[in-house]
């Protein structure tokens, strides 16, 4: 294993820290325990939101902190949740008197200890509200989780979300616009080559040369079989058309289709599965109206991707094109 680290325990902290260096306009970094606020916050008569999950999948959750996205994100440590004494300080920090959404994508660990720190910050009188996000159509359950994954439709649901509060929404119509956004994204996930967790040492799953891993999370669990490396269109359409079939797409729909890099896939890559999935999507009579093709939702150096496609509606459509300023996603 090589990799620019210090001391394995200490990957997250330092990690963090220097984030919080980089983008000290958009963010405030607290440590002990550590999260992230927005620069500014709590923004007074405005919807807080908070994410978080285990690092790295990176710019997931902290680098989609600022105007028009998250008030606040918890970093847990490499692959694992974060806890509730720091999920719940973070809820008070985003809090600006009009009540805080959690968005929690659907790891076990995760949707427990956000629990506990609502319940806790309800007891200091801050009303929360909690969506789960679970578009991953490779499995039903993994390792990690009762029911579906939350991968990289995330990214969707808090920027749509963040917009819905940046314009004044009260919290029950956030959550509802962020429940509505989830109802209508769908995700799938391929895998290369593992990634390894620094604390760990070792890849996280034995690919050989000649195989790929279809469906795979973001931790490398999983997914629904393995077989010889193929084409990128042959790979393009194993995960694009489950992800249309889950969707009931159709035709006529106007889409979101975002390719997203798992951290050791180049951009160049990321283009040719582009390529293949919006003519996917376009042969089955859908239009796709907005693109986004990056690493947003990453596992360390995994290489791999997935394709994600949110069926839009015009206000969806217009909270998506809403100003956002974020180290990780601008416009």
């Amino acid at each position: 294993m090589k990799k620019l680290i210090n001391d394995p325990a200490r990957v997250t902290d330092e990690s963090v820290e220097g984030f919080g260096l980089v983008h000290a306009d958009l963010v405030t970094v607290h440590t002990d325990p550590i999260f992230v606020v927005r620069v500014g916050a709590p923004v007074a008569g405005k919807v807080g939101l908070v994410s978080g999950g285990g690092s790295g999948h990176e710019p997931l959750h902290a680098g989609f902190v600022g105007v028009g996205m998250l008030d606040a994100a918890v970093p847990g440590a490499m692959f694992t949740s974060p806890t509730p004494d720091a999920i719940a300080p973070a809820t008070v920090a985003a809090n600006g008197g009009r009540g805080v959404l959690h968005i929690v994508k659907n790891y076990t660990g995760d949707v427990l200890n956000f629990e506990t720190a609502a319940e806790l910050a309800e007891a200091d009188g801050i009303e929360v509200r909690t969506v789960v996000v679970n578009d991953d159509v490779a499995v039903q359950d993994s390792l990690y989780t009762a029911g579906r994954r939350g991968v990289a439709g995330t990214v969707p649901v808090e920027k749509i979300a963040g917009a819905a509060a940046e314009r004044g929404d009260d919290l029950a119509s956030v959550a509802a616009i962020a429940e509505r956004v989830i109802a209508n994204v769908r995700t799938m996930g391929v895998a290369l080559e593992a990634c390894t967790v620094p604390h760990a040492g070792v890849p996280s799953f034995d690919l050989t040369d000649e195989e790929i891993e279809i469906g795979i999370g973001i931790h490398g669990e999983p997914g629904r079989h393995r077989i010889p490396m193929a084409p990128a269109d042959e790979i393009t359409e194993m995960l694009t058309t489950p992800v249309l079939d889950d969707l009931g797409i159709s035709g006529g729909e106007q889409v979101l289709l975002l390719v997203n890099g798992m951290g050791g896939t180049p951009l160049s890559e990321l283009y040719v599965v582009y390529r293949a999935a919006r003519k996917l999507v376009e042969a089955r009579g859908a239009t796709v109206a907005r693109s986004l093709v990056g690493n947003y939702v990453t596992s360390l150096e995994m290489q791999g991707c997935s394709v994600t496609v949110l069926r839009l509606d015009d206000e969806l459509t217009a909270l998506w094109d809403a100003p956002v300023h974020t180290a990780a996603l601008r416009w």
